[in-house]
């Protein structure tokens, strides 16, 4: 697996439109930071380490729906491992402007848009949700 970011934002996707309340990825820490974000954020209810069926470390995300209609409605995958994309603090786009939240990974860590400007750092766009 060359991209562990889009195919968990895949199978997030792919799991709303089948109205599933839970989907099953493997762990990596830079997941469970994405993972962090998405639940301070309100875009999901959170999410459990277990252990997969063939025995790995995996991470169970639980979904948010709203009157049956999934929280997220769009999430992309900006930055790819085949194009990178680095923006400096005041570069960092708003998401439909200000409802969304980039995910970005700075020096500080994973963080929201919002957070990265109060902490006046830029860093590597992950991600939009809205």
């Amino acid at each position: 697996m060359n991209d562990p970011i889009g195919d968990m934002l895949t199978r997030i996707r792919n799991a709303q439109m089948r109205g599933k309340s839970t989907v099953i990825t493997p762990a990596s820490k830079l997941r469970a930071w994405v993972l962090d974000v998405l639940a301070d954020e309100g875009y999901i209810r959170g999410y459990e380490k277990t252990t997969g069926a063939d025995g790995h470390p995996a991470i169970e995300i639980s979904l948010k729906y709203y009157e049956g209609i999934p929280v997220i409605r769009e999430l992309k995958r900006v930055s790819t491992p085949g194009r990178r994309v680095y923006l400096g603090v005041k570069e960092i786009p708003q998401v439909r402007q200000g409802l969304g939240v980039s995910i970005v990974s700075t020096p500080k860590g994973v963080m929201s848009d919002a957070t990265a400007r109060s902490q006046n750092v830029g860093g590597e766009v992950l991600c939009t949700v809205f």
